[in-house]
């Protein structure tokens, strides 16, 4: 059996012939129109970069290397036992583009245990941050704190072809992704559980362990860790957390550098931090109606909250123009294993109340919830209550696309990102030709 590396280097170069032939044969062709709108909206829209792990379609929705969520979970390798997609078999199809066996998953996990410990002088890094501050804020610094060690960065200097910028690239984000869990575990047993921590069962899996390190010994939380790391790991290259990475990782800043940066857009509240938004307006909905309000009830809310200007969270999407599939896994999840929670039966509630009360409304695009409608309330169920670290769950899978990406964009060697910006001044210049 091939190793993931072996199997990723075997493609490297029929990928790279493939691009320039398309480059050669049809590079001036025009994949795009942009307009004043566009240029002043954030970009929405503009076909621009090239992403090959995932694609967002508006109706469809995600596909990550062609297949489904549906799909995936039906035909990625899972725990024994268990039910969900194993995150190991996430990543290797986002970087091949190929289905992993059962023993290739295996060895994933194996490679990340033997690349798993965090050095001393992490950890010091993390005992001198403040309690207080935000577990983003701690997982953001902690990978940055790892870039010492950075295999690129040492062969970047010493010197090498640029066509095996890859490789060094690969093993930075195996050791990084090796590690994540273990940040992520070490940051919420510091901030909520008395610095108390737990050591690795290297009997677990990936998403497995993460959920044993927090110290959560339940069969159906693992099955959600695995699930979420998978939903969560990609959607495309244009959002913030994977453009961001993409972007500081085209001026050849290795993946230490690039992965920080995305999580610190991932902080955002209009990116990932909107999960644990989201918690907090249903928590505040359940407190003001003592429990589970009325369908009249929660009319009434929803257009109290859009009649004081503010969004329902959790509602609508930047491209999306249909319930968001990762929502549906994630409903589909509660309903086998939480059909009678009290926060779940809100969440179930607002699905029938507040797309239609959007389209009243009128100013929604999208009026169908997002993966944030959905992730806090399965949270809380398996008694995750602390808001905070809810993006920092979000921030581990993002990486799982972010880093395939990145090793990719040096496989077939793109270039430093440089857009032309141009001056309102000239904007109207042209608006008069």
């Amino acid at each position: 059996m091939a190793s993931l590396k072996e199997k990723f280097s075997s493609q490297i170069d029929p990928m790279r012939q493939r691009i320039r032939t398309i480059n050669k044969e049809h590079g001036d062709v025009k994949i795009s129109d942009v307009t004043i709108a566009q240029a002043y909206g954030g970009m929405r829209g503009i076909k621009c970069m090239v992403t090959e792990t995932s694609a967002l379609d508006p109706m469809e929705g995600i596909r990550f290397r062609g297949y489904t969520i549906p799909e995936l979970r039906e035909k990625l390798p899972k725990a024994s036992g268990g039910e969900e997609p194993l995150p190991e078999g996430i990543f290797y199809l986002l970087l091949t583009g190929e289905l992993p066996t059962e023993d290739d998953v295996k060895e994933i996990t194996k490679e990340w245990q033997k690349r798993s410990a965090l050095p001393e002088h992490l950890i010091n890094t993390l005992k001198a941050i403040p309690k207080e501050t935000h577990p983003m804020t701690q997982f953001s610094m902690a990978v940055l704190a790892l870039q010492k060690d950075s295999i690129f960065a040492q062969r970047y200097r010493e010197g090498m072809n640029k066509l095996d910028y890859w490789d060094p690239m690969f093993e930075d984000a195996m050791n990084l992704l090796a590690k994540l869990p273990h940040i992520a575990a070490y940051i919420y047993r510091k901030i909520y559980k008395n610095d108390e921590h737990i050591p690795a069962d290297f009997n677990l899996d990936w998403g497995g362990n993460l959920a044993h390190m927090m110290g959560i010994e339940n069969e159906e939380f693992k099955e959600l860790m695995r699930l979420y790391l998978v939903l969560h790991c990609d959607h495309e290259g244009g959002n913030v957390s994977a453009h961001t990475t993409h972007l500081v990782g085209s001026a050849l800043s290795d993946a230490f550098y690039s992965l920080s940066a995305g999580l610190d857009g991932l902080a955002g509240p209009l990116h990932g931090l909107a999960n644990q938004e989201v918690l907090r307006w249903i928590m505040d909905l359940r407190e003001k109606f003592g429990g589970v309000p009325t369908k009249e009830q929660l009319k009434q809310f929803v257009w109290d909250t859009l009649n004081a200007g503010q969004v329902i969270p959790g509602y609508g999407h930047a491209v999306l123009r249909k319930t968001d599939p990762r929502y549906v896994a994630q409903r589909e999840f509660a309903l086998k294993h939480l059909p009678d929670d009290e926060i779940f039966k809100i969440v179930s509630a607002l699905y029938e109340v507040v797309p239609d009360i959007l389209v009243e409304h009128g100013k929604a695009k999208n009026p169908w919830p997002n993966v944030d409608a959905h992730s806090g309330c399965l949270l809380v169920y398996y008694g995750v209550t602390e808001y905070d670290f809810y993006t920092v769950f979000f921030g581990v899978s993002r990486a799982l696309g972010v880093l395939a990406s990145l090793v990719l964009d040096r496989a077939i060697g793109l270039p430093l990102e440089r857009p032309k910006s141009v001056t309102t001044e000239w904007i109207e210049q042209q608006i008069k030709k």
